[in-house]
């Protein structure tokens, strides 16, 4: 059975083992629908035949199908979304409708059977990747927030950097949202602001720091302009926003703290690994058990050199292949292997000689950093296999 996965309904087909289509069938993505499809193939199933399903990404809008029929205890494999488009690609004259997808799917159910991977959604992986994409959202929008405030800010009050250096902290969100405007300070004591300001800075904002601010408006001068009770509206909006993201952005770091010991991660014990970042890596690796190796984790990472030749000839290249957001934590991570503090202290001496070296070698910055990503690799596998913790080299 191969099954072309949509957001609304799901198509399959039946092929048989000398690829031949036995039927074809379509159903909503929803549970009560599903025995649809166990009761058309249940037609075509003997005592010497058992269905086999291979769903398109299995974990993305058939996760929930891929959960109902391995309950059922029928075999359910993942095939891989380049595998079927190869397949659609292989004939010459190009096709592409569902029908023909789902055939494309079965086909490589049949050619690759024993090599396609197992469906095993996980709950907890599941939903850890959830909440890392639900907070990259977030950032994201924080972000273009952050960078529309800049804009307004920089024309109302030119020093503003001098007395909020974050403008998305609580107390610069509760200023801006009282204050969008020069104008709104007139008549203000720095007593006045001071006290206003101390329970949202949590007793931080003193009449030293408001007097400062009250100073550097009166140096800006005038900034009022036309129409600017428009533009005070277009900042407290952007701060109501701000605001409603970083409360959001606090719920989700919780949720993420909470779901993190169902894993029984120590990536935490090892330096320049904090939680987000552990629970970035767990929602891009998954369960390790399903690499059998380092070397398999490198691949599917991106980080393994590829060889490609011909003839006899040829050289080992950097991949454009694997998932690239594993692969910019780790490369990121060797950053942080190699960076030495203001004293002169390494942050790993380890790293840093072994980046030295390479350097020595003939390799470049970026060549050397992706050996050192490779290393990351092997250590952080170990780690999630056998649930270590993180030791120094001699310890």
């Amino acid at each position: 059975m191969g099954i072309d996965l949509h957001k609304e309904t799901h198509t399959a087909v039946m092929l048989d083992c000398w690829n031949q289509k036995l039927g074809e069938i379509t159903f909503e993505n929803k549970p009560s629908e599903f025995s649809k499809l166990t009761r058309k193939v249940s037609r075509f199933v003997t005592e010497e035949k058992e269905p086999v399903y291979g769903l398109e990404n299995a974990y993305g809008y058939g996760r929930a199908l891929a959960v109902w029929l391995i309950e059922k205890g029928v075999a359910v494999k993942d095939v891989n979304t380049a595998l079927s488009y190869a397949q659609r690609k292989s004939v010459p004259m190009y096709q592409k409708s569902d029908s023909y997808d789902a055939e494309a799917v079965a086909l490589v159910l049949i050619n690759m059977l024993d090599k396609l991977p197992d469906a095993i959604p996980d709950d907890k992986y599941w939903t850890l990747s959830q909440l890392v994409n639900r907070r990259d959202n977030i950032c994201t929008h924080l972000h273009c927030l952050k960078n529309q405030l800049h804009e307004q800010l920089c024309i109302a009050y030119p020093s503003y950097k001098q007395f909020f250096s974050d403008i998305s902290r609580a107390t610069a969100l509760y200023f801006f949202m009282e204050y969008p405007s020069p104008e709104h300070l007139q008549g203000k004591t720095a007593e006045e602001l001071a006290e206003e300001l101390r329970p949202v800075s949590h007793n931080n904002c003193s009449v030293k720091r408001a007097e400062k601010i009250l100073s550097l408006v009166r140096v800006d001068g005038d900034t009022k302009r036309d129409h600017q009770e428009s533009r005070d509206t277009i900042t407290r909006s952007l701060v109501s926003d701000l605001e409603h993201y970083r409360v959001q952005l606090e719920e989700v770091n919780q949720a993420i703290e909470m779901l993190m010991p169902e894993f029984d991660c120590t990536l935490m014990t090892m330096p320049g690994i904090e939680l987000i970042t552990a629970a970035n890596m767990l929602s891009e690796i998954g369960n390790i058990s399903c690499f059998p190796n380092s070397a398999k984790l490198a691949k599917f990472a991106g980080i393994a050199p590829v060889n490609f030749s011909s003839a006899g000839k040829g050289k080992d290249v950097c991949p454009k292949q694997g998932n690239r957001r594993l692969q910019a934590i780790f490369y990121f991570l060797a950053i942080q292997m190699i960076q030495v503090s203001i004293n002169g202290t390494p942050r790993n001496p380890v790293f840093r000689e072994y980046f030295l070296r390479k350097l020595e070698d003939g390799k470049n910055k970026q060549q050397a950093l992706i050996c050192i990503a490779r290393r990351l690799v092997n250590i952080v596998y170990g780690m999630l296999k056998n649930h270590m913790e993180y030791r120094e080299p001699g310890q």
